[in-house]
């Protein structure tokens, strides 16, 4: 009984091991406070570049999830679950959170729409020539839920910004310049793709560009530092690099706007940024 009870007893325990030493599944997590749709809208999107990653890198497809969040709020809360080992962040985000997440800068995304990322104050035409007219003026954007950022970084070469300026978070960059062009002291920060599209607004003879900043990555990809072994870690850094290769990976970039993945420009991150020195490792 015994002898023959044998294999049936190993089998199991091969079995308790294999399931032991499988990898847990873990998770990207991408967050652009400002970009259009919400979690649950951009799930479809995020499980076709989950696959995508995993079948590049040579994984499971069970082993590696993604998720996006329109929310700063949101998209930290999720990094600090010990499922997370990846983020696809904004330039503003990382600013914010680079030190508090542990965040590893490792790769920049290339945008559809450009090689890089330049954010532009626009305003009603003639009403601001310096920065010290912003007294007591809103600046709005979807970068705007990082004050230092847009402080110290997006304006922060133009000159200093008063501190009665408010500056606030808006997803709603048209409903913002239909202010600035009837008058209000109000600036919008926009993205290249929203700045691209001023001119073609009815009302835009009547605003103008007063200040565009030094370029930044498009996206930031970062591993958080100590969820995974460095190996595994790196592995998908690879594959992201590599995610053009197949038609599955050229379809999961356009998804999300992405021309390619390249080695990060410490030259284009924020330089504020309380975040690891890029050259770190998890």
């Amino acid at each position: 009984m015994r002898i023959r009870s044998l294999p049936t007893a190993t089998g199991v325990l091969v079995s308790l091991l294999a399931l032991a030493a499988a990898p847990a599944k873990q998770f990207l997590v991408i967050c652009s406070p400002g970009s259009p749709g919400d979690t649950a809208q951009a799930q479809a999107t995020m499980d076709q570049l989950a696959a995508a990653l995993a079948q590049t890198a040579g994984w499971s497809v069970d082993s590696l999830g993604a998720v996006y969040y329109e929310t700063a709020a949101g998209g930290s809360q999720r990094l600090q679950q010990p499922d997370t080992s990846w983020a696809l962040v904004s330039p503003a985000f990382y600013y914010e959170y680079a030190r508090a997440l542990s965040l590893i800068p490792r790769l920049e995304a290339v945008p559809a729409s450009g090689e890089e990322t330049v954010y532009s104050l626009a305003a009603r035409r003639g009403a601001l020539k310096t920065p010290d007219q912003l007294a007591d003026w809103e600046i709005l954007g979807g970068i705007g839920f990082s004050t230092g950022f847009v402080r110290r970084e997006a304006l922060g070469d133009w000159g200093e910004i008063p501190p009665t300026a408010r500056i606030s978070f808006s997803a709603r960059p048209l409903t913002a310049l239909r202010r600035a062009a009837a008058g209000e002291k109000v600036a919008v920060l926009l993205d290249p793709e929203q700045s691209a599209a001023l001119p073609t607004l009815p009302f835009a003879s009547s605003l103008e560009i007063v200040h565009a900043s030094r370029p930044f990555p498009g996206g930031i990809l970062c591993l958080v530092k100590g969820r995974q072994p460095e190996t595994r870690a790196e592995s998908l850094v690879a594959a992201l690099q590599k995610l053009g290769s197949s038609e599955a990976g050229k379809a999961a970039l356009q998804a999300i706007r992405v021309q390619k993945f390249r080695a990060v420009d410490t030259g284009r991150l924020p330089s504020s940024a309380a975040g690891a020195s890029p050259g770190s490792r998890p």
